[in-house]
């Protein structure tokens, strides 16, 4: 009886363990591809839904400039009683296809969204012009601060950021300075966006949360509009006016209400104020907020865009913003 080599059993072991191996690299080899491959394929599809969403909101902010247009064509006074005022709810896109011939993306879609008269709450530009604070305006926002049960004092604060970061007022024919001229010390930031409050210390996030809705960053300075500003805005200004209180803001809101205001000097007749100048607050809008939500499959995307509307040519966007 003849016993196997040993060497050749040994062979036969090392081959059938060199064949596993080389089968699992193959295998972790075609694994990684597939996995390459499926990455690329959502990252690409990815790219697809989000080029369609800021589609989708651009044709919306289109549309909001469409009906801004017609609405300064066929109104003098700005109100909430107007077209631009009605959010538009949740609406699937599909609905706007004909035969339901859109695709399985867009027939995922939904928008929803609306506009805001960015004019209905206090413009901190106003705080300040040329590096200078304006003190009548100071006291408005102290008013606003007081309304919200917030602490007046932090409106200095505000205040001193918003100067630091405008250019500084020139001589009569001399060029604007900037805000700051020594370069050893950093540049002061521009507060351009309500959520650039939060570089100033005194202000965090859950006070910036409770003030977002009652102020707005304009160009240049702006004037209220006494037709769709809540309440607590007109307190604030109508308390800086002589024999006027916050009171009398209520009775504003409530009269609007029943029928808006057609010309400024109206304001005054209405709190029974003869004497009130009629500059103080205004009754139309040039700056609007669009806000826009599109939702498609597994992804949305929020859009916050400043329109201003000048006469009766097609309102531009001053910036949007994506979230």
């Amino acid at each position: 009886m003849t016993r196997p080599f040993p060497r050749l059993g040994r062979q036969r072991g090392v081959a059938v363990v060199t064949a596993l191996l080389l089968t699992t690299l193959a295998i972790t080899i075609v694994a990684s591809l597939f996995w390459q491959q499926q990455v690329q394929v959502r990252s690409i599809e990815n790219q697809r839904l989000q080029l369609q969403k800021q589609w989708i909101l651009r044709g919306a902010l289109d549309w909001s400039a469409l009906i801004l247009r017609a609405d300064a064509a066929t109104s003098g006074a700005d109100h909430l009683g107007e077209p631009w005022a009605v959010p538009l709810a949740e609406t699937r896109l599909d609905q706007y296809v004909e035969n339901g011939q859109a695709d399985s993306d867009a027939g995922d879609a939904k928008l929803s969204g609306g506009m805001i008269d960015a004019q209905s709450r206090f413009n901190l530009n106003n705080l300040a012009t040329g590096g200078q604070i304006n003190i009548a305006e100071l006291a408005v926002f102290r008013n606003l601060l007081s309304e919200l049960h917030m602490n007046p004092a932090l409106a200095q604060s505000v205040a001193e950021a918003v100067a630091a970061g405008q250019p500084k007022a020139a001589a009569p024919g001399a060029p604007a300075q900037p805000a700051s001229t020594d370069n050893t010390r950093p540049r002061p930031t521009r507060i351009e966006y309500v959520d650039d409050l939060l570089v100033i210390p005194s202000v965090t996030p859950e006070l910036l949360a409770k003030l977002r809705d009652f102020v707005v960053i304009l160009p240049g300075t702006t004037l209220i509009n006494a037709n769709t500003a809540p309440v607590e805005v007109l307190a604030a200004k109508l308390q800086t006016i002589d024999t006027l209180s916050s009171a009398d803001a209520t009775t504003l809101v409530a009269s609007r209400d029943k029928a808006f205001l057609r010309d400024k000097c109206e304001i005054g007749t209405r709190l029974g104020k003869t004497n009130m100048t009629c500059d103080a607050l205004d009754i139309q809008t040039s700056y609007f907020l669009v806000n826009g939500k599109v939702s498609m499959n597994r992804a949305g995307l929020e859009v916050q865009a400043l329109m201003k509307r000048e006469g009766a040519a097609m309102p531009r966007v001053i910036w949007i913003r994506e979230n």
